[in-house]
Protein backbone atom coordinates (compact mmCIF):
# COMPACT_ATOMS: atom_id res chain seq x y z
CA UNK A 1 0.00 0.00 0.00
CA UNK A 2 1.28 2.99 -1.26
CA UNK A 3 2.13 6.41 1.61
CA UNK A 4 -0.86 8.79 1.60
CA UNK A 5 -0.66 12.33 3.21
CA UNK A 6 -3.57 15.19 3.39
CA UNK A 7 -2.89 18.44 4.42
CA UNK A 8 -5.78 21.13 4.82
CA UNK A 9 -6.34 24.82 6.22
CA UNK A 10 -9.01 26.69 6.81
CA UNK A 11 -9.13 30.50 7.57
CA UNK A 12 -12.40 32.02 8.95
CA UNK A 13 -11.70 35.60 10.36
CA UNK A 14 -10.15 36.98 7.62
CA UNK A 15 -9.48 35.87 4.06
CA UNK A 16 -5.86 35.39 2.63
CA UNK A 17 -4.12 38.32 1.01
CA UNK A 18 -2.54 38.09 -2.31
CA UNK A 19 0.91 38.54 -0.53
CA UNK A 20 -0.24 35.50 1.44
CA UNK A 21 -1.34 33.45 -1.11
CA UNK A 22 2.18 33.95 -3.10
CA UNK A 23 3.76 33.09 0.07
CA UNK A 24 1.69 29.79 0.36
CA UNK A 25 2.36 29.29 -3.07
CA UNK A 26 6.02 29.46 -2.58
CA UNK A 27 5.73 26.48 0.00
CA UNK A 28 3.82 24.45 -2.91
CA UNK A 29 3.53 24.98 -5.95
CA UNK A 30 0.36 21.87 -6.34
CA UNK A 31 -2.25 22.94 -3.56
CA UNK A 32 -5.30 24.10 -4.03
CA UNK A 33 -5.16 27.77 -2.72
CA UNK A 34 -8.14 29.66 -2.39
CA UNK A 35 -9.28 33.15 -0.45
CA UNK A 36 -9.79 31.04 2.36
CA UNK A 37 -8.10 27.69 2.52
CA UNK A 38 -5.07 25.57 1.19
CA UNK A 39 -5.16 21.84 0.76
CA UNK A 40 -2.84 19.44 -0.77
CA UNK A 41 -2.38 15.72 -0.94
CA UNK A 42 1.03 13.58 -1.13
CA UNK A 43 1.42 9.85 -2.63
CA UNK A 44 5.02 10.16 -2.29
CA UNK A 45 7.00 13.34 -0.79
CA UNK A 46 6.13 15.34 1.91
CA UNK A 47 4.94 19.33 2.54
CA UNK A 48 7.68 21.72 2.96
CA UNK A 49 6.00 23.60 5.61
CA UNK A 50 5.39 23.59 9.44
CA UNK A 51 1.48 23.33 10.30
CA UNK A 52 2.74 25.02 13.35
CA UNK A 53 3.86 27.98 11.84
CA UNK A 54 0.66 28.26 9.05
CA UNK A 55 -1.84 28.20 11.70
CA UNK A 56 0.56 31.11 14.04
CA UNK A 57 0.29 33.29 10.71
CA UNK A 58 -2.81 32.83 8.85
CA UNK A 59 -4.96 30.03 10.06
CA UNK A 60 -7.80 29.27 12.64
CA UNK A 61 -7.93 25.04 11.55
CA UNK A 62 -6.31 22.46 10.48
CA UNK A 63 -6.57 19.16 9.94
CA UNK A 64 -3.79 16.13 8.74
CA UNK A 65 -4.68 12.85 7.66
CA UNK A 66 -2.31 10.05 6.84
CA UNK A 67 -3.23 6.69 5.53
CA UNK A 68 -0.81 4.35 8.24
CA UNK A 69 -2.93 5.90 11.14
CA UNK A 70 -2.20 9.16 11.87
CA UNK A 71 -4.78 12.25 12.71
CA UNK A 72 -4.26 15.79 13.38
CA UNK A 73 -6.36 18.57 13.89
CA UNK A 74 -5.65 22.02 15.05
CA UNK A 75 -8.09 24.99 16.04
CA UNK A 76 -6.67 28.87 16.94
CA UNK A 77 -9.19 30.83 19.32
CA UNK A 78 -8.52 34.40 19.97
CA UNK A 79 -7.00 33.95 23.96
CA UNK A 80 -9.84 36.85 25.32
CA UNK A 81 -12.57 34.37 24.16
CA UNK A 82 -11.04 30.93 25.74
CA UNK A 83 -11.61 30.71 29.92
CA UNK A 84 -8.07 29.07 30.19
CA UNK A 85 -8.68 27.81 33.75
CA UNK A 86 -11.57 25.89 33.21
CA UNK A 87 -10.63 24.31 30.25
CA UNK A 88 -6.92 23.10 31.97
CA UNK A 89 -9.72 20.83 33.87
CA UNK A 90 -10.54 18.99 30.74
CA UNK A 91 -6.65 18.43 29.52
CA UNK A 92 -5.33 16.85 32.39
CA UNK A 93 -3.99 13.87 31.80
CA UNK A 94 -4.52 13.70 27.85
CA UNK A 95 -2.07 12.39 25.89
CA UNK A 96 -1.29 13.92 22.40
CA UNK A 97 -3.29 17.18 22.78
CA UNK A 98 -1.71 20.69 23.59
CA UNK A 99 -3.02 24.49 24.35
CA UNK A 100 -0.55 26.75 23.38
CA UNK A 101 -0.70 30.09 23.55
CA UNK A 102 0.27 32.39 20.09
CA UNK A 103 0.37 36.26 20.49
CA UNK A 104 -2.94 37.03 20.98
CA UNK A 105 -4.21 33.52 20.28
CA UNK A 106 -4.65 30.21 21.49
CA UNK A 107 -3.93 26.61 19.63
CA UNK A 108 -5.37 23.50 20.33
CA UNK A 109 -3.55 20.49 18.74
CA UNK A 110 -5.00 16.97 18.76
CA UNK A 111 -2.86 14.63 17.50
CA UNK A 112 -3.79 10.49 17.32
CA UNK A 113 -1.05 8.16 15.96
CA UNK A 114 -0.93 4.67 15.10
CA UNK A 115 -5.44 4.38 14.38
CA UNK A 116 -5.98 1.41 12.61
CA UNK A 117 -7.62 3.23 9.29
CA UNK A 118 -11.27 1.89 9.21
CA UNK A 119 -11.33 3.48 5.59
CA UNK A 120 -8.53 3.24 3.42
CA UNK A 121 -9.75 4.79 0.94
CA UNK A 122 -10.55 7.94 2.95
CA UNK A 123 -8.55 10.90 1.15
CA UNK A 124 -9.33 13.55 3.79
CA UNK A 125 -11.48 15.60 1.80
CA UNK A 126 -14.88 16.91 3.82
CA UNK A 127 -13.74 16.42 7.73
CA UNK A 128 -12.55 19.88 7.65
CA UNK A 129 -16.10 21.09 6.73
CA UNK A 130 -17.67 18.97 9.19
CA UNK A 131 -15.46 20.10 11.85
CA UNK A 132 -15.35 23.77 11.12
CA UNK A 133 -18.32 24.24 13.38
CA UNK A 134 -16.40 23.24 16.60
CA UNK A 135 -14.64 26.97 16.38
CA UNK A 136 -17.86 28.41 16.76
CA UNK A 137 -19.28 26.22 19.14
CA UNK A 138 -16.17 26.94 21.73
CA UNK A 139 -15.90 30.40 20.86
CA UNK A 140 -19.91 30.48 22.30
CA UNK A 141 -19.50 28.95 25.35
CA UNK A 142 -20.05 25.32 24.47
CA UNK A 143 -17.14 22.96 25.95
CA UNK A 144 -18.66 20.15 24.79
CA UNK A 145 -15.15 19.29 22.15
CA UNK A 146 -13.59 19.33 25.13
CA UNK A 147 -15.63 16.80 26.92
CA UNK A 148 -14.62 14.52 24.40
CA UNK A 149 -11.10 14.87 24.71
CA UNK A 150 -11.43 13.87 28.34
CA UNK A 151 -12.97 11.08 27.10
CA UNK A 152 -9.91 9.89 24.85
CA UNK A 153 -8.12 9.74 28.04
CA UNK A 154 -10.99 7.42 29.77
CA UNK A 155 -10.85 5.29 26.36
CA UNK A 156 -6.92 5.39 26.62
CA UNK A 157 -6.94 4.25 30.63
CA UNK A 158 -4.87 6.93 31.19
CA UNK A 159 -7.68 8.25 34.33
CA UNK A 160 -8.78 6.27 37.11
CA UNK A 161 -12.29 5.08 37.32
CA UNK A 162 -12.64 7.57 40.11
CA UNK A 163 -12.02 10.32 37.76
CA UNK A 164 -15.06 12.77 37.85
CA UNK A 165 -16.46 14.05 34.05
CA UNK A 166 -15.96 17.84 33.18
CA UNK A 167 -19.50 17.90 32.60
CA UNK A 168 -22.77 16.16 33.26
CA UNK A 169 -22.75 15.22 29.92
CA UNK A 170 -23.03 16.03 26.16
CA UNK A 171 -25.93 15.74 24.96
CA UNK A 172 -27.85 16.19 22.48
CA UNK A 173 -24.90 15.12 20.21
CA UNK A 174 -24.33 17.77 17.20
CA UNK A 175 -22.86 16.88 13.65
CA UNK A 176 -19.45 18.07 14.44
CA UNK A 177 -18.93 16.51 17.95
CA UNK A 178 -19.92 13.03 16.13
CA UNK A 179 -17.85 14.30 13.47
CA UNK A 180 -14.94 14.84 15.80
CA UNK A 181 -15.35 11.17 17.09
CA UNK A 182 -15.48 9.58 14.08
CA UNK A 183 -12.49 11.32 13.09
CA UNK A 184 -10.83 10.78 15.91
CA UNK A 185 -12.32 6.63 16.36
CA UNK A 186 -13.75 7.45 19.60
CA UNK A 187 -15.70 4.58 21.20
CA UNK A 188 -19.21 4.86 20.05
CA UNK A 189 -20.57 3.50 23.06
CA UNK A 190 -18.42 5.59 25.41
CA UNK A 191 -19.73 8.79 23.31
CA UNK A 192 -23.29 7.71 23.35
CA UNK A 193 -23.41 7.04 27.30
CA UNK A 194 -21.72 10.64 27.96
CA UNK A 195 -24.42 11.73 25.69
CA UNK A 196 -27.59 10.55 27.83
CA UNK A 197 -27.13 13.41 29.91
CA UNK A 198 -27.19 16.71 28.71
CA UNK A 199 -24.66 18.96 29.10
CA UNK A 200 -25.03 22.57 31.48
CA UNK A 201 -26.70 24.99 29.51
CA UNK A 202 -24.19 27.88 30.44
CA UNK A 203 -22.03 25.50 28.20
CA UNK A 204 -23.51 23.82 25.36
CA UNK A 205 -27.22 23.89 23.69
CA UNK A 206 -29.18 26.12 21.62
CA UNK A 207 -30.80 28.78 24.07
CA UNK A 208 -34.85 29.02 23.74
CA UNK A 209 -35.39 32.35 21.45
CA UNK A 210 -37.81 33.68 24.72
CA UNK A 211 -34.23 33.39 26.85
CA UNK A 212 -32.37 35.15 23.80
CA UNK A 213 -34.70 37.69 23.80
CA UNK A 214 -34.96 38.45 27.99
CA UNK A 215 -30.87 38.43 28.10
CA UNK A 216 -31.03 40.69 24.62
CA UNK A 217 -33.05 43.32 26.45
CA UNK A 218 -31.28 43.11 29.93
CA UNK A 219 -27.90 44.36 28.30
CA UNK A 220 -27.20 48.03 29.18
CA UNK A 221 -27.92 50.71 25.92
CA UNK A 222 -24.22 50.79 26.22
CA UNK A 223 -23.03 47.75 25.52
CA UNK A 224 -25.58 47.15 23.04
CA UNK A 225 -24.64 49.95 20.99
CA UNK A 226 -20.53 48.98 21.16
CA UNK A 227 -21.49 45.39 20.41
CA UNK A 228 -23.60 46.77 17.06
CA UNK A 229 -21.15 49.28 16.64
CA UNK A 230 -18.20 46.31 16.65
CA UNK A 231 -20.75 44.29 13.94
CA UNK A 232 -20.88 46.93 11.83
CA UNK A 233 -17.29 47.42 11.68
CA UNK A 234 -16.82 43.59 10.97
CA UNK A 235 -16.10 42.02 14.22
CA UNK A 236 -15.97 38.29 13.80
CA UNK A 237 -16.65 37.79 17.73
CA UNK A 238 -19.10 39.82 18.39
CA UNK A 239 -22.04 37.19 18.26
CA UNK A 240 -19.70 34.51 19.83
CA UNK A 241 -19.06 36.72 22.68
CA UNK A 242 -23.04 37.15 23.09
CA UNK A 243 -23.44 34.05 23.38
CA UNK A 244 -21.00 33.08 25.30
CA UNK A 245 -22.25 35.52 28.06
CA UNK A 246 -25.86 34.61 27.37
CA UNK A 247 -24.81 31.04 28.42
CA UNK A 248 -23.14 32.32 31.38
CA UNK A 249 -26.24 32.87 33.29
CA UNK A 250 -27.39 31.36 36.44
CA UNK A 251 -29.38 27.89 35.41
CA UNK A 252 -31.18 25.55 36.86
CA UNK A 253 -28.73 22.36 35.56
CA UNK A 254 -25.66 23.90 36.24
CA UNK A 255 -25.36 21.95 39.59
CA UNK A 256 -26.75 18.48 37.63
CA UNK A 257 -24.28 15.61 39.02
CA UNK A 258 -21.53 13.77 36.94
CA UNK A 259 -20.55 10.75 36.12
CA UNK A 260 -16.94 9.19 36.91
CA UNK A 261 -14.47 7.75 34.39
CA UNK A 262 -15.51 4.22 35.87
CA UNK A 263 -19.42 4.57 35.46
CA UNK A 264 -19.26 5.82 31.95
CA UNK A 265 -17.22 2.98 30.98
CA UNK A 266 -19.78 0.85 32.65
CA UNK A 267 -22.50 2.19 31.34
CA UNK A 268 -21.07 2.06 27.83
CA UNK A 269 -20.43 -1.86 28.44
CA UNK A 270 -23.88 -1.52 29.13
CA UNK A 271 -25.08 -0.13 25.91
CA UNK A 272 -22.55 -2.36 24.17
CA UNK A 273 -24.32 -5.19 25.16
CA UNK A 274 -27.81 -4.18 24.48
CA UNK A 275 -26.24 -3.29 21.15
CA UNK A 276 -25.24 -6.33 20.62
CA UNK A 277 -28.13 -8.57 21.60
CA UNK A 278 -30.79 -6.15 19.83
CA UNK A 279 -27.71 -6.77 16.16
CA UNK A 280 -28.34 -10.95 17.11
CA UNK A 281 -32.15 -10.42 17.42
CA UNK A 282 -32.35 -8.47 14.25
CA UNK A 283 -30.19 -11.04 12.33
CA UNK A 284 -31.53 -14.10 13.76
CA UNK A 285 -35.18 -12.27 12.56
CA UNK A 286 -33.19 -12.36 9.09
CA UNK A 287 -32.43 -15.28 9.22
CA UNK A 288 -35.71 -16.55 9.88
CA UNK A 289 -37.09 -14.07 6.98
CA UNK A 290 -34.72 -15.91 4.42
CA UNK A 291 -35.44 -19.82 5.99
CA UNK A 292 -39.07 -19.08 5.22
CA UNK A 293 -38.46 -17.51 2.26
CA UNK A 294 -36.31 -20.25 0.82
CA UNK A 295 -39.12 -22.77 2.05
CA UNK A 296 -41.89 -20.98 0.26
CA UNK A 297 -39.70 -20.88 -3.28
CA UNK A 298 -38.87 -24.55 -2.37
CA UNK A 299 -42.14 -25.51 -1.97
CA UNK A 300 -43.63 -23.85 -5.05
CA UNK A 301 -40.51 -25.54 -7.00
CA UNK A 302 -41.72 -29.19 -5.86
CA UNK A 303 -45.28 -28.20 -7.08
CA UNK A 304 -44.21 -27.33 -10.55
CA UNK A 305 -42.23 -30.37 -10.61
CA UNK A 306 -45.04 -32.58 -9.37
CA UNK A 307 -47.12 -31.19 -12.16
CA UNK A 308 -44.55 -31.37 -14.87
CA UNK A 309 -44.65 -35.79 -14.14
CA UNK A 310 -42.08 -38.05 -15.74
CA UNK A 311 -41.26 -35.10 -17.92
CA UNK A 312 -38.64 -34.26 -15.37
CA UNK A 313 -36.93 -37.67 -15.68
CA UNK A 314 -36.49 -37.07 -19.32
CA UNK A 315 -35.02 -33.35 -18.24
CA UNK A 316 -32.77 -35.21 -15.95
CA UNK A 317 -31.40 -37.18 -19.04
CA UNK A 318 -31.18 -34.28 -21.01
CA UNK A 319 -28.89 -32.23 -18.55
CA UNK A 320 -26.73 -35.70 -17.79
CA UNK A 321 -25.97 -35.80 -21.63
CA UNK A 322 -24.38 -32.40 -21.58
CA UNK A 323 -21.83 -34.13 -19.92
CA UNK A 324 -20.35 -30.60 -18.15
CA UNK A 325 -20.42 -29.32 -14.48
CA UNK A 326 -23.57 -27.30 -15.10
CA UNK A 327 -25.52 -30.25 -16.46
CA UNK A 328 -24.40 -32.65 -13.58
CA UNK A 329 -25.36 -30.13 -11.12
CA UNK A 330 -29.07 -29.15 -12.77
CA UNK A 331 -29.25 -32.95 -12.88
CA UNK A 332 -28.69 -33.87 -8.87
CA UNK A 333 -30.78 -30.55 -8.02
CA UNK A 334 -33.63 -31.95 -9.91
CA UNK A 335 -32.75 -35.65 -8.51
CA UNK A 336 -32.81 -34.32 -5.13
CA UNK A 337 -36.19 -32.53 -5.43
CA UNK A 338 -37.81 -35.69 -7.17
CA UNK A 339 -36.53 -37.83 -3.68
CA UNK A 340 -38.02 -35.33 -1.37
CA UNK A 341 -41.45 -35.49 -3.55
CA UNK A 342 -41.10 -39.27 -3.24
CA UNK A 343 -40.57 -39.56 0.59
CA UNK A 344 -43.53 -36.66 0.86
CA UNK A 345 -46.02 -38.92 -1.49
CA UNK A 346 -44.87 -42.54 -0.65
CA UNK A 347 -43.04 -43.03 -3.83
CA UNK A 348 -39.77 -43.70 -2.54
CA UNK A 349 -39.46 -47.26 -3.88
CA UNK A 350 -40.04 -46.06 -7.48
CA UNK A 351 -37.32 -42.77 -6.81
CA UNK A 352 -35.33 -45.80 -5.59
CA UNK A 353 -35.46 -47.84 -8.76
CA UNK A 354 -34.93 -44.80 -10.92
CA UNK A 355 -32.06 -43.53 -9.62
CA UNK A 356 -30.20 -46.73 -9.35
CA UNK A 357 -31.17 -46.99 -12.89
CA UNK A 358 -29.75 -43.84 -13.97
CA UNK A 359 -26.33 -44.75 -12.12
CA UNK A 360 -25.68 -47.91 -13.62
CA UNK A 361 -26.68 -46.23 -16.55
CA UNK A 362 -23.95 -43.39 -16.30
CA UNK A 363 -21.38 -45.43 -14.62
CA UNK A 364 -18.47 -44.20 -16.19
CA UNK A 365 -19.38 -40.30 -15.18
CA UNK A 366 -17.77 -40.16 -12.46
CA UNK A 367 -17.86 -36.43 -11.68
CA UNK A 368 -21.99 -37.01 -11.94
CA UNK A 369 -22.01 -39.94 -9.71
CA UNK A 370 -19.81 -38.00 -6.96
CA UNK A 371 -22.74 -35.65 -6.86
CA UNK A 372 -25.32 -38.56 -6.25
CA UNK A 373 -23.55 -39.14 -3.24
CA UNK A 374 -26.02 -36.87 -1.23
CA UNK A 375 -28.73 -38.88 -2.41
CA UNK A 376 -27.87 -42.34 -0.70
Amino acid sequence: MSEYQYYEFQTIDRPLSEVDRQSLRDLSTRARITSTSFTNSYDWGDFKGNPADLMERWFDMHLYLANWGTRRLMIRFPKRLIDLQHIDGFLREVDGVELTPSGENLILDIVCEDQEPEDYSDDGSGWLAALAPLRAAVLGGDLRLFYLLWLMAVQAETLGPEEVAPLPGIGPMTDELEAFAQFFSLDADLVAAAAERPAETTLSGSMASDAIRRFAAALPDSEKTEMLVRLIEGDPYVASELRKSARSLPSASSTAATHTAGELQARAGAIRDIRKREEEERLAAERKRQAEKEASARRARLNAIRQRGDAVWREVETEIARRNAPGYNAAASLLADLKTIAEQNGGKADFTRRLHSIRERHAQKERFIERLAALG
